[in-house]
């Protein structure tokens, strides 16, 4: 009788080990917040290019991989309050699609007038610096963007100029520009046609955005999600793609530790929505992710498990979330 009791203990006690070794690997599987930040930058660094100019030459302009053009005058460039002089150096990236935003973390969640944040819809997000020697430069005039309105399905009247701010929580929030009163900065259609192409003009280096707000009459509500074990907002991230909206992409954008849950904490998402919730983070220098169609509904909670994920590289994450409708 002692013997089938030590057995059941036994028992007992290697299923429980077992247990604990499970969470154990998943916490020790779960990646550190500076191997997820290095995959991010990563991304960022392969699209980012870099151009050369000389500040004597006035207004240089620069065609984009993509085909944009953007004219920068070196007249009115200053390096610590003086006139720039000699080569200059531009570091440009371009961002149009929602694979393209999730890898780079450069989502579009704009700041309404009430100070929350909602979906806008992008003409194209663009970063745009210049340095001399490592010296951050200012610029006292307009840039000029010419942007093909093809890379997001066409032109719309309705998009306006917004800068992007990074929180401190690492989510990139857009604010939208006051158009100058004279009307000397934001963004236009220039011609006629499904295709005409967008001028922006705004004199401001870092990350700029052609947007509108995103328009859905239905009632909205707050959604959840929930992370695997060992996985946060420092080394995972969760993601909502709006089915028929290629050029956008949401972010639920705080960590609740306690549940183990993001949220998108705004209430803003419209019920009836008909989306994809993406969980990704990073494993072994690749991207790890699970992929799900939903259709939303009033306090919806969407739980990931790592079972559900897959492993990819950057491209395939891009070309997956690409694929989505």
């Amino acid at each position: 009788m002692k013997n089938l009791k030590k057995i059941g203990l036994l028992f007992l006690a290697t299923i429980a080990l077992t247990s604990c070794s499970k969470d154990d690997n998943n916490q020790n599987n779960a990646p550190t917040a500076a191997a997820f930040t290095s995959l991010r930058d990563d991304a960022l660094a392969n699209i980012t290019q870099t151009f050369t100019f000389n500040a004597e030459d006035g207004s240089t302009t620069f065609t984009t991989d993509k085909g944009v053009q953007f004219t920068i005058n070196g007249s009115c460039l200053t390096k610590n309050g003086n006139p720039v002089t000699g080569q200059v150096n531009v570091e440009y990236a371009e961002v149009f699609d929602g694979g393209t935003m999730l890898v780079t973390d450069k989502t579009t969640m704009g700041k309404m007038p009430n100070g929350d944040m909602t979906l806008i819809i992008s003409g194209g997000e663009f970063y745009i610096n210049a340095t001399q020697g490592g010296v951050q430069l200012d610029i006292t005039c307009n840039m000029q963007l010419i942007i093909p309105s093809t890379l997001t399905g066409g032109a719309d009247t309705e998009m306006t100029l917004w800068d992007g701010l990074i929180d401190d929580q690492g989510n990139i929030d857009w604010d939208e520009q006051v158009e100058n009163p004279a009307g000397q900065n934001g963004v236009f259609v220039e011609g006629t046609g499904a295709n005409a192409p967008y001028y922006a003009f705004f004199g401001n280096f870092g990350w700029t955005n052609v947007d509108r707000f995103y328009s859905d009459p239905r009632p909205r509500t707050m959604i959840l999600s929930e992370a695997p074990s060992g996985y946060n907002f420092e080394n995972s991230a969760v993601y909502l793609h709006y089915d028929g909206e290629a050029n956008t992409l949401a972010k639920l954008d705080t960590f609740n530790a306690g549940t183990n849950q993001f949220s998108e904490h705004y209430g803003q998402i419209p019920i009836g929505l008909e989306c994809h919730v993406i969980f990704a983070t990073e494993e072994a220098g690749q991207w790890r992710y699970a992929i799900k169609a939903a259709t939303i509904a009033a306090g919806d909670v969407y739980t990931f498990t790592l079972a559900e994920t897959t492993l990819g590289s950057e491209a395939q994450l891009v070309a997956a979330i690409n694929a989505l409708p």
